[in-house]
């Protein structure tokens, strides 16, 4: 069943209230990589990048 148009709307606004967006900018080809890697992982690519954000500030902060 495809979502109705008042659905996409109320998706949107709920998105655009709940979170936060960051363009990430990478070399042509390194988005598929890095999907391929994701996926090989059992994660969507957004879930793999917040995770090595995660961890990497937990490394930071472990210093």
């Amino acid at each position: 069943m495809a979502y109705t148009e008042a659905q996409r709307e109320a998706t949107a606004r709920y998105n655009k209230k709940a979170y936060d967006r960051i363009d990430l900018v990478v070399k042509k080809g390194r988005r598929d990589e890095i999907k391929r890697f994701a996926a090989a992982l059992g994660k969507s690519t957004n879930q793999f990048i917040n995770d090595a954000i995660d961890r990497a500030m937990a490394e930071a902060a472990d210093q």
